[in-house]
C-alpha cells in the first residue's frame, strides 16, 4: 500500500434528475434526501464510473454496503474487470457469512484482479438496519464479533497448517485454505468506529483505520489515541480521512454553490430527518458530528459542517474549496462533482498525489501514514 491513496466511490445506477445535487449516498440504502426507486443494476454505468476514477487517477473506489443495496463482491469483480489499474475498497459487514467462506471469496477475488481489493469491515450502524438482514446482535457484540471475525481470516489467509478455532461466535476444526491472497501477507482491512470498544478492535486488527469528517484538533487527537492502544499490541496502523469537496472555479463559486446544495438538500428532506434526529440512531460518530456542527457552522475556514446535520449524519461533512489543482492526469469536472459529492464521511487532506497531506483535497478518502502533525487543512 503506497503512503498517500486518494480514493472515491463508485454506484450502481445513475443519479435521477429529482435527485441531482442531492444525493447523499451514491450506493443508496434508503438514506438519501430524494425518494430511492429500485431500480435494478446499470452495468455500463458502473464501468463508466470506474473507468472514469481510473483515467483520473484515483487508487481505489468504495463499493458501499446497506441491507437494501447491491452485493458488493459482485460489483467489484465486474468493475474490474472493465479496468485495468484501479482498486477496490469492498464495504462488508461480519454476521452473514462465516469468516472462513468470507476469506476464501475474498482471496479468490484478489487472486483474479492480481492484488486489487482491500475489505472495509463494518460492523453495523443501527439494530434496525441489521435486523433488516436478520441479525440481532447488540451494538458491543457486534464489535466482539467483528474482532474474532477479522482475526479468523488473517488466519486463513496466512496459516500453512490445519488449525481448529472455538470463539464467541464462530466455531470449526481444521480449516487450512488452498486459496492465499495476492497481495501479502494479505488484503489491507479498513475499519472504522468511534465508540470505545470500536477504537479497541481497530487497534487491534485493522492495517487502515478510517476517520470521520471531525475539526483537524479531534483528528488529531483520535490519531494519537488510536496509534497507542495499536502499540499496545505491538502494532503500527494507517488512516483514512475523507472529505466531499464541492468545487468552483473561484473560492466565491464553491460557497455558492454549497450554500445552493443545503437549500435543495433542506427541501428535499423536510422534517424527517436532522438535528436531534440522526441517521444512525446507535452511531457514535453520527452523535459525534451532530455535535460538531451544533457548535459551529466552518472549522478550519473551508471544513463546512450544515451538510451534516441537514440529512442527519449520514450526511457527512463536507468541505467548500476553490478549484482544486494537482499533477493528476485531467480530469473532467463534470465526472469530479458527480464522483465527489456522494462519497463517504471525514476530512480534507491532499490536492497534490506526490506531495504532502497538507493542502486541501484531491479526492474523497486519503489514507496515509504520516504523523498526524503534518494534516491540515488549507
Amino acid at each position: 500500500m503506497s503512503e498517500v491513496e486518494i480514493m472515491g466511490m463508485i454506484g450502481v445506477n445513475r443519479e435521477r434528475d429529482s435527485s441531482r445535487g442531492v444525493t447523499v449516498s451514491l450506493f443508496g440504502g434508503g438514506i438519501n434526501p430524494a425518494d430511492e426507486i429500485p431500480a435494478g443494476i446499470d452495468a455500463e454505468y458502473i464501468a463508466e464510473f470506474s473507468q472514469a476514477h481510473e483515467d483520473s487517477g484515483f487508487d481505489k473506489v468504495l463499493i458501499g454496503y446497506s441491507s437494501a443495496t447491491a452485493e458488493g463482491f459482485g460489483v467489484a469483480g465486474y468493475a474490474a474487470s472493465r479496468t485495468k489499474t484501479l482498486g477496490y475498497l469492498i464495504a462488508h459487514r461480519p454476521g452473514f457469512m462465516i469468516p472462513t467462506l468470507a476469506a476464501r471469496q475474498i482471496a479468490t477475488l484478489d487472486q483474479l484482479t492480481q492484488g486489487r481489493i482491500a475489505m472495509h469491515i463494518i460492523s453495523g450502524g443501527s439494530d434496525v438496519e441489521q435486523r433488516r438482514d436478520g441479525d440481532w446482535t447488540d451494538h458491543d457484540a457486534r464489535y466482539r464479533r467483528t474482532d474474532e471475525y477479522m482475526g479468523v481470516m488473517k488466519r486463513v489467509w496466512t496459516e500453512t497448517t490445519p488449525f481448529d478455532h472455538d470463539g464467541e461466535f464462530y466455531r470449526f476444526e481444521q480449516n487450512l485454505s488452498e486459496v492465499r491472497t495476492f497481495q501479502k501477507p494479505h488484503v489491507p482491512l479498513y475499519f472504522g468506529g468511534a465508540s470505545d470498544v470500536a477504537k479497541e478492535v481497530g487497534a487491534k486488527r485493522a492495517d487502515v483505520y478510517a476517520l470521520w469528517g471531525e475539526p483537524l484538533a479531534s483528528i488529531k487527537a483520535q490519531i494519537g489515541h488510536i496509534r497507542a492502544r495499536a502499540a499496545n499490541y505491538g502494532r503500527t496502523i494507517k488512516f483514512s480521512v475523507s472529505v466531499r469537496p464541492i468545487l468552483g472555479d473561484t473560492e466565491g463559486e464553491a460557497w455558492e454553490r454549497a450554500r445552493g446544495i443545503l437549500e435543495r438538500v433542506k427541501a428535499s428532506v423536510g422534517d424527517t430527518i436532522g438535528p436531534g434526529k440522526p441517521a444512525r440512531l446507535q452511531s457514535e460518530g453520527s452523535r459525534r458530528l451532530l455535535d460538531f456542527a451544533a457548535k459551529g457552522e466552518v472549522y478550519a475556514q473551508r471544513l463546512w459542517m450544515p451538510l451534516a446535520a441537514t440529512p442527519g449524519p449520514a450526511g457527512r461533512a463536507r468541505a467548500a474549496r476553490s478549484s482544486m489543482r494537482s499533477n493528476r492526469p485531467p480530469m473532467r469536472k463534470k465526472t469530479w462533482l458527480t464522483t465527489i459529492q456522494s462519497c463517504p464521511p471525514a476530512l480534507a487532506a491532499s490536492t497534490n498525489r506526490s506531495a504532502k497531506v497538507s493542502n486541501g483535497c484531491s479526492g474523497t478518502r486519503v489514507t496515509t501514514a504520516r504523523p498526524a502533525s503534518s494534516q491540515r487543512s488549507a
